[in-house]
């Protein structure tokens, strides 16, 4: 079996626990207007490569995974649109070294397709990117029908999870919106963290090289004050359906 990949970062630090192994696959079904990889959208473009290659670019770098509790994370693009092989990549990561294994996923796929996957995955770092269906839409060309699906199926399984949200004011940042992404994340099990990503303009570059315009032109990074207000919503939402539960960890992410 072989994969389509677009990059490789074997040094990364933001992607799950500890110092881990980023493997970007390329392909993607969403075109989010915030995307700093849009290369990695064109699913006949990148690299082939097998699971052996994979394997072998790793190798010399398991003393530094192993030393800070790191691993490996299969981000993209999408990486549930060749869930095959990212799922044979982790069964041997785990198999050859018991190498941790984190997927970072937009969530836009079916529950059947990414099964054999999850039960190889570890975490997984899911991207919630707007509550409300017809603003999802707007955002990213694809409703949020799917992604919804895929955090509830997680939450049935009780898989490890860390929520992201990418703040981009006047966009993301809508109170009740924010209040909505906080009572459907409390109703979820498995979630270990809630991190708030502020909307950053470093992959412009990316769509100026590929011709494209720009859809947030002028849409400012969200201040210190932006930031918190979005965490104070995000708790009113979440402490409609709470109870007892202590509050989710809170991680604010440059």
């Amino acid at each position: 079996m072989k994969g389509r990949i677009h990059s490789i970062d074997s040094f990364g630090t933001v992607d799950g626990p500890g110092i881990r192994f980023v493997l970007f696959m390329q392909g993607c079904a969403l075109q989010c207007q915030f995307c700093h990889n849009p290369d990695t959208w064109d699913t006949g473009a990148g690299r082939a490569v097998t699971v052996e290659e994979i394997l072998r670019e790793i190798e010399p770098y398991l003393p530094y995974y192993r030393r800070s509790g790191g691993g490996i994370t299969v981000t993209g693009g999408e990486p549930t649109l060749q869930a095959g092989f990212v799922a044979e990549l982790f069964s041997e990561c785990k198999r050859r070294w018991g190498l941790h294994t984190t997927l970072d996923s937009s969530g836009f796929c079916e529950v059947s397709h990414a099964k054999a996957l999850l039960d190889v995955t570890d975490l997984v770092l899911l991207d919630l990117k707007q509550m409300n269906p017809e603003k999802h839409e707007r955002l990213t060309s694809r409703d949020n029908e799917r992604i919804l699906k895929f955090a509830a199926y997680l939450s049935e399984r009780n898989t490890p999870m860390w929520i992201r949200h990418v703040l981009i004011p006047g966009i993301t940042d809508d109170g009740n919106d924010l209040r909505a992404l906080g009572s459907f994340v409390e109703g979820l099990r498995g979630v270990e963290k809630l991190e708030l990503l502020p909307y950053h303009r470093m992959g412009v570059y990316k769509w100026q090289q590929l011709g494209k315009d720009y859809p947030l032109e002028g849409v400012p990074t969200p201040t210190e004050r932006e930031i918190e207000r979005a965490y104070r919503l995000i708790e009113e939402g979440r402490a409609n359906r709470r109870g007892d539960r202590a509050p989710l960890g809170r991680t604010i992410t440059r």
